[in-house]
């Protein structure tokens, strides 16, 4: 069955619409999603290529699908190799604009301070969406969101399920995003949890 909708924890009140306020223009965003529910690896498959399950691919669709209804549209899209962050990025895509694409070996192996220098690296725009894998989904948006919607950081402490996509805003650029500066703006989960 295709889950047609993501539920949505809290969002702040007109950030993700088009023609803000001029001091809300320089508000940059970080969407952080990790990658859809991927099945269990087969004898001899390598973890870096376990494929989607069924619900997974009805879970990256319907995060495209909320990603286009927030008017949530990433410049950048940063995007694990691994098989089943390839497949979530595939389902959203269908949905949604990703802008453009890079694959990334290292977001399979680096930690949370590796995803934030990667961000740093090729973050130059005003919003960046990074498809990843936990803990370091967890660990970074628990670590720069400063702040936040009481329900989104309630939501965000009590795990970051598989296709949950945390929404950051940052005054200024995602370049001088760290440690506490970020706002927790919402935090979406699949509608069946």
């Amino acid at each position: 069955m295709l889950r047609q909708s993501l539920r949505i924890v809290k969002s702040v009140p007109g950030m993700s619409h088009i023609g803000a306020a001029p001091e809300e223009r320089s508000v940059s965003r970080l969407f952080l999603l990790r990658h859809a529910k991927a099945g269990w690896a087969l004898p001899g498959m390598r973890d870096f290529d376990r494929p989607l399950d069924s619900s997974g691919h009805a879970d990256a669709e319907a995060t495209g699908a909320a990603m286009r209804n927030h008017n949530y549209v990433p410049e950048i899209t940063l995007c694990s190799n691994a098989a089943r962050a390839r497949q979530t990025l595939e389902g959203i895509a269908g949905q949604a604009d990703t802008g453009r694409v890079l694959f990334l070996d290292r977001l399979y192996s680096e930690d949370a301070a590796g995803y934030l220098t990667l961000i740093h690296e090729n973050a130059n725009g005003g919003s960046v969406l990074v498809i990843g894998h936990n803990p370091m989904m967890e660990d970074l948006a628990s670590a720069v969101a400063g702040d936040g919607d009481p329900s989104a950081r309630a939501a965000l402490n009590s795990g970051f399920p598989t296709s949950g996509l945390a929404v950051i805003s940052f005054k200024g650029g995602l370049k001088e995003a760290s440690l506490g500066n970020g706002y927790l703006e919402a935090f979406h989960m699949p509608g069946d949890r």
